[in-house]
């Protein structure tokens, strides 16, 4: 997404423009959930130095945490969803149901 600011300066305009993108640090779920399986299995190969996997470990956390937030947030959509109907009433998911 590109944003232009138009600034002004001693009544002179000057115009920036700022490209926003999603940060390196904020990947999308799907993304996020393949890193951490990968760092779960270097990890759990005891083969990293101690620093590395505290870098590791700490990265880990972090994926986490953004997984764990983007599933409530999913969750709390569904829920207003099936709020906004009166005819489709919350009932326990069974897969043998179909």
């Amino acid at each position: 997404m590109t944003i232009s600011l138009l600034f002004f300066f001693n009544d002179t305009a000057t115009t920036e423009i700022y490209t926003l993108s999603r940060p390196d640090s904020l990947p999308i779920f799907e993304t996020a959930l393949g890193e951490l399986e990968q760092m779960v299995n270097r990890l759990e190969s005891g083969a990293l130095p101690l620093e590395e996997a505290l870098g590791e470990f700490e990265r880990g956390i972090q994926l986490a945490r953004q997984g764990q937030a983007k599933l409530q947030q999913a969750e709390q959509r569904v829920q207003i969803l099936l709020a906004d109907s009166e005819d489709a009433p919350l009932t326990p998911f069974t897969p043998d149901a179909e």
